[in-house]
């Protein structure tokens, strides 16, 4: 597997979703990573048990198994792998240009009024820290 500049693969679709549980809660239990994604089921525990022992060979989570039940937490902050996802997307699919992708981001999807006031507040300090 062709692993990215910081050694770490990129997640799949369902280690994400386990990522958004850690990065919410800081840490848990492989328990609590399977009752928030699967509230008021049963099955399934060995599912996201298996996960995260792929995620933790792989790199993606770090377990303390200092106590019975083992904690894990993401290796990667939510901001560094959000990153390394855009830059991805830009490179793969609008031919580098940051500023495609985010004409099409905003031309079609609505954003808030709060979201358009900090990405105005961002173009302004970007415009103001140009040589």
């Amino acid at each position: 597997m062709k692993r990215p500049p910081s050694g770490v693969p990129k997640p799949t679709e369902a280690e994400l979703e386990i990522l958004h549980v850690l990065w919410a809660r800081d840490a848990c239990t492989v328990r609590e990573v399977h009752d928030a994604l699967h509230p008021g089921e049963g099955s399934g525990y060995t599912t996201a048990l298996k996960l995260l022992q792929v995620m933790h060979a792989k790199g993606l989570v770090e377990r303390d198994d200092s106590q019975r039940a083992h904690v894990y937490r993401a290796s990667l902050s939510k901001e560094r792998t959000q990153k390394r996802f855009m830059l991805d997307l830009v490179k793969r699919v609008f031919d580098g240009s940051s500023s495609q992708l985010v004409l099409h981001a905003l031309g079609s999807q609505r954003a808030s009024r709060e979201e358009l006031r900090e990405i105005r507040k961002l173009l302004n300090k970007l415009d103001r820290d140009m040589p």
